[in-house]
């Protein structure tokens, strides 16, 4: 699909509601496609087992082929899904919207964020989207589409000069307030200096996922000689060189993979279609795969 690569994809808060919601679709389309595997599409309920018919029973659930064997009635008996909630905390921090390519990692975010939300509700899993800035948003899930769109709505705007990451302390208060075992999912590019230990803390109870986002800047490719920058969220002033990198990928894997944290690695210059589609396939909620 053409609206759903780094290079055509445009800034969330640029398009008109219907239009957002249309991109989002496709975007959910894309990377549920080829593992749709869930026992969550379709009727939402599983054939468990066979019982002789009762009084009352709908004849729609007659097990004829039973019943014809027997010589007796019988009726169906369905599990319903489990509906796990799932949580996709996004980071609208100042820092999520610095960028050096088309593509800032906060629209990436939304993005990914929404086509997610849609996903987990076609699956029968309430879903809340939690802004991780200075942003208020609300906690509780809901399998109700409009809820989704206006949890998304004062997240698609670009961050403001100065508004600091709450990554940490968002999933710290998450990890409270959910009191059954969850799906969370933090989308940020892991600035938080809390964040890791709060997934860590939250994957203790939880199924926890972290997908990190990337700009070229930060893995020293601008190739730009020495500059002063500011730091956007503190408004810290610093001198630096353009081949000088902040990520710290490798530790921050061991790490989490240690905590039982799912880590993802996207940057806003590569395509993401298909590593996220893969990683998701293992993901029961999401993408099919294990249910």
């Amino acid at each position: 699909m053409a609206t759903a690569t780094v290079t055509t994809l445009p800034a969330p808060d640029e398009l008109a509601q219907g239009d957002f919601e249309m991109v989002v679709r496709r975007l959910a389309d894309d990377l549920a496609f080829g593992v749709d595997h869930s026992r969550f599409v379709g009727s939402g309920i599983e054939y468990a087992q066979s019982r002789a018919y009762a009084p009352g029973d709908s004849i729609k659930m007659m097990d004829w082929r039973i019943t014809a064997r027997l010589g007796r009635p019988f009726v169906k008996e369905y599990d319903s899904p489990k509906r796990t909630s799932v949580y996709i905390v996004l980071d609208t921090s100042r820092s999520m919207s610095v960028a050096s390519t088309a593509l800032s990692k906060h629209a990436l975010g939304v993005w990914i964020a929404s086509a997610l939300g849609l996903i987990a509700q076609r699956r029968m899993s309430p879903v809340a989207i939690i802004g991780a800035g200075e942003r208020t948003t609300p906690f509780h899930p809901s399998l109700n589409r409009a809820d989704l769109w206006r949890a998304l709505d004062p997240l698609r705007t670009a961050a403001p000069r100065g508004e600091r990451t709450s990554l940490g302390t968002r999933l710290d208060e998450l990890s409270t307030r959910a009191r059954r075992a969850s799906v969370i999912i933090a989308l940020s590019d892991l600035h938080d200096p809390g964040a890791l230990a709060a997934l860590r803390h939250s994957a203790q109870r939880h199924d926890c996922i972290a997908i990190h986002f990337s700009d070229p800047a930060e893995g020293g490719r601008l190739k730009a000689g020495f500059f002063r920058g500011e730091e956007a969220e503190t408004g810290r002033a610093f001198v630096s060189h353009s081949r000088a990198s902040w990520e710290h990928e490798g530790t921050m894997r061991t790490d989490l993979a240690r905590a039982g944290v799912s880590y993802l690695r996207l940057s806003t210059h590569d395509p993401f279609i298909a590593p996220l589609r893969h990683f998701l396939s293992f993901r029961p909620m999401l993408g099919g795969g294990r249910a």
